[in-house]
């Protein structure tokens, strides 16, 4: 497993668990076998409503606490100070956990700043190893972290072959944040795993094409967490980390860009921008 220095120097996997759909019994055998795979870094939120067997898995696992990265976001249904700091206590309780390693705001919604201020007093009083944001754009981000005084130390955010967001990755390592990448696969917008040019580039490496589209992001300095129910999937993504891209076939990758979201996650429509 690779590892990335966050700001305020905790080690977060470069690789996680993502579990958006993951929920019922299962659900949870889903994460035994995960955790048994060795993924550590479980990414979960209050959204996902799955908090629960999150933290049950993670109990009955019988891996110590200390060897997970457990990471959690608060949505609008906690869009105030007040409200954000029952959260904090509602997500330590529902995961059955006494701290969380990272908790973010899901998106920037009109209410952010008191928001974030819960999360930078639960990080102070150490219930909360780190603190971050989500689904944040550069002029949102920019424009945000002006009225911090913890910046936040992750933005987890759409990013695959197809809009990698580099330029928002590196905004980001200016000021001392770490990119995590949602829908590394592109979450069925795009048939990835058959994309000619990552299946030649997975040829030459002797890995398959979603190896490479991984590989690609962490070798550019994101970290990902992609989901899967299939153990040899898992078993799949978590082998990235035994081989490397060269200049040209990160060329090559690059040239996939498409330079917008498959998601129309910046569109006006959304009342939070």
């Amino acid at each position: 497993m690779q590892y990335k220095q966050l700001s305020n120097n905790i080690q977060i996997p470069y690789l996680g668990f993502g579990t958006w759909d993951v929920r019922g019994k299962e659900g949870l055998n889903v994460l035994l076998n995960a955790i048994h795979v060795g993924y550590r870094l479980i990414d979960t939120a209050h959204m996902y409503d799955n908090e629960e067997i999150v933290g049950k898995a993670i109990k009955e696992s019988k891996v110590p606490r200390e060897d997970f990265f457990l990471t959690t976001k608060l949505d609008r249904t906690f869009n105030s100070y007040e409200k954000a700091k029952q959260g904090i206590q509602n997500a330590l309780t529902t995961l059955h956990v006494d701290y969380i390693d990272l908790l973010l705001l899901h998106e920037p919604y009109p209410q952010v700043e008191q928001m974030y201020q819960a999360l930078i007093e639960a990080y102070e009083e150490g219930l909360i190893r780190a603190i971050g944001i989500s689904n944040f754009n550069e002029e949102r981000y920019l424009k945000f972290i002006k009225h911090c005084s913890i910046l936040p130390m992750v933005n987890q955010v759409e990013s695959h072959v197809y809009y990698p967001q580099l330029e928002l990755k590196d905004t980001l390592e200016k000021h001392g944040a770490f990119m995590q990448s949602w829908g590394s696969f592109t979450e069925g917008q795009r048939d990835i795993f058959h994309e000619e040019r990552l299946i030649e580039i997975g040829r030459k490496c002797q890995k398959s094409a979603g190896q490479v589209a991984l590989r690609y992001l962490v070798q550019n300095g994101i970290g990902v967490i992609p989901k899967s129910s299939h153990i040899e999937r898992m078993e799949e993504n978590f082998n990235i980390f035994d081989f490397e891209l060269d200049k040209e076939d990160l060329s090559l990758i690059k040239q996939l860009d498409e330079k917008h979201s498959l998601f129309n996650w910046y569109s006006n429509k959304r009342m939070w921008y």
